[in-house]
């Protein structure tokens, strides 16, 4: 115990000399230390450990989504999840369940505690102990209401000196923007009018991590949290932590230098805990948050959800196909999350370098008629671009460039199946699981775009619709629910398993995936169009000694020179295990 105490504060040392060469590193360390509780438990940690299998799935939802009266919310949704989804999600992602003042949770008042309206810690507890819970660090900023920043206003401790001050005389272009607000608010505070940086909006402050006091306050809200049962971090608009003026402000050194550190804490106190890291920005620039494996557990696949849009509106595979084939294989120990919805909505900055300008409009155009509402952001040149589509997934997948089909459930059923089979971890948006459509009443009312695809169903009338037969939102979760069961039986599945690009012409996207042992192989075929699609089963090499057969349709192929004929929009797993 003395020895690994000992290495881990040489490590946490390292951490502190890089991000701040100017601080007592010792004391730093020290505090550290204390603060996570690690003089006393310090966990040994395995490198390359892999903490996930194919049996992980994760559902993403607010604690307040499904709503019963006279009930809290979070209690309402553990038995909504132990009713339906027991059997086929082990993980729930629930979005910031703390007081907020704006954007639904993601500008925080108070980090340590639970949202009244929604529950209280026994509550989140409670759900811990049958699902594994993810939680959201947002670490770039707070609430403009919180105490930290009342604290700045009024120049007392600790929180005078948590924000970050700019003259708005220097020039701040070179900063990315996501938003098209200013990036500097002026403020009245009881030593005049202070500049402070707001990346996001004017009620989301930023954190001055040049503090180490700063970085002491998160590292003890991190303690918090695993105290309480969170294994799973979800580190908010990381990229954007460390500041520099003269640089874009983005993926800084130092900003990957503190996810390391919070990963070298966060596992010595719970060495099954992982690291994801949430950063919008183009797939090149978010690949390298692995780090050397000492970054994120895991990082978003932020380019799958608008290639796979892309793919299913036009019927072309060849950027899902090349950018496959761009994605390196994640070492063991870290793996891709894959989603296709968020409560965000739809980024299109990760497919930027990937689809050009006219491609990337099409999209938006497109999506307008499915009624999406389109979020911009500035550019330096003062044009402005498409930065997120606003829309729910079953209204999205509604038709294609040409305009409204009948393929809208198999075209949904499709985009989730392909999902499912990539290389990582999949997560489900919980109004993909639904198929909730655009809630434009909450939207109008709210004046946020991203509340077109943040509805909150009230459990019985919800509980109603998935005991009808006729009504898409049993449809929906019947077929979601049958897929998913299948996908966590194959150990080719496995999030580290190896997965290959397949070429077998246009409209057919599809890839290959052995687990790891090599006992266990399926080809994923997928007809991303709206028209019929054929291929000799011989062009997907499938050995001729083995048994084939395709896990969705439980079809047997025992002739290997037929041609296959694939409906519109869909799915094959042919595998050579059952």
């Amino acid at each position: 115990m003395k020895k690994r105490l000992c290495e881990l504060r040489e490590k946490i040392l390292n951490h502190i000399r890089f991000i701040y060469p100017d601080v007592d590193a010792d004391d730093l360390a020290n505090k550290l230390i204390a603060i996570m509780g690690l003089e006393k438990d310090c966990k040994k940690v395995k490198p390359y450990k892999n903490h996930w299998n194919q049996k992980d799935v994760i559902a993403i939802t607010y604690g307040d989504t499904f709503t019963r009266e006279g009930e809290k919310p979070l209690h309402t949704l553990h038995q909504f999840f132990n009713t339906q989804f027991a059997d086929i999600i082990n993980t729930i992602h629930i979005l910031p369940f703390y007081p907020y003042s704006s954007d639904d949770g993601f500008s925080v008042i108070n980090y340590k505690q639970v949202n009244q309206t929604l529950g209280d810690w026994p509550e989140i507890e409670t759900i811990t102990k049958d699902f594994k819970l993810m939680a959201d660090l947002v670490v770039n900023h707070c609430s403009s209401r919180s105490l930290w920043f009342d604290q700045f206003k009024n120049n007392k401790e600790p929180g005078k000196d948590y924000f970050i001050e700019a003259d708005p005389d220097v020039d701040l272009s070179a900063v990315t923007r996501p938003r098209t607000n200013p990036l500097l608010n002026e403020v009245e505070t009881v030593n005049g009018i202070k500049n402070v940086w707001c990346t996001f909006s004017f009620d989301q402050v930023d954190l001055n991590f040049r503090n180490p006091r700063v970085l002491l306050e998160i590292v003890d809200i991190i303690n918090y949290y695993l105290e309480r049962g969170v294994s799973i971090f979800r580190l908010d608009a990381v990229a954007f932590l460390w500041k520099e003026i003269g640089t874009s402000c983005l993926n800084l050194p130092q900003t990957h230098e503190i996810i390391r550190l919070f990963r070298t804490l966060i596992e010595h106190k719970n060495s099954k805990a992982v690291i994801i890291t949430e950063t919008n920005i183009p797939n090149r620039e978010n690949l390298a948050y692995f780090g050397n494996s000492n970054e994120a557990h895991v990082i978003y696949n932020f380019a799958l959800p608008p290639l796979l849009l892309h793919g299913l509106i036009t019927g072309n595979n060849f950027y899902l196909n090349n950018w496959l084939m761009s994605m390196p294989p994640a070492q063991h120990g870290t793996t891709y999350l894959n989603f296709i919805a968020s409560h965000d909505g739809i980024g299109l900055r990760p497919v930027e370098g990937i689809l050009d300008d006219t491609e990337i409009n099409q999209i938006a155009e497109t999506m307008q008629n499915n009624g999406a509402r389109i979020s911009w952001r500035n550019l330096a040149e003062g044009e402005v671009r498409p930065y997120e589509i606003n829309i729910s997934l079953y209204d999205a997948l509604s038709g294609t460039v040409e305009g409204h089909d009948q393929w809208q459930f198999e075209r949904f059923i499709c985009a989730h199946t392909i999902m499912l089979g990539l290389e990582g971890i999949p997560a489900f948006y919980i109004h993909s699981l639904l198929g909730t459509e655009n809630d434009l009443n909450k939207m109008e009312l709210s004046g946020n775009n991203r509340a077109i695809n943040r509805h909150v169903w009230d459990c019985d009338e919800l509980s109603n619709s998935l005991n009808d037969e006729q009504s898409h939102h049993f449809r929906v979760l019947q077929r979601m629910k049958e897929v998913i069961s299948i996908r966590t039986r194959q150990k080719a599945f496995h999030p580290n398993a190896t997965q290959y690009t397949l070429h077998l012409g246009e409209g057919v996207f599809a890839f290959w995936r052995q687990s790891q042992k090599r006992d266990q192989s399926i080809f994923c075929i997928h007809n991303i169009s709206n028209e019929m699609k054929s291929f000799p089963l011989r062009s997907v090499n499938l050995i001729e000694t083995c048994d084939w057969y395709d896990l969705l349709s439980q079809t047997t192929f025992e002739d290997l020179s037929e041609t296959i004929e694939l409906k519109p929009y869909q799915c094959l797993w042919i595998s050579n295990k059952i």
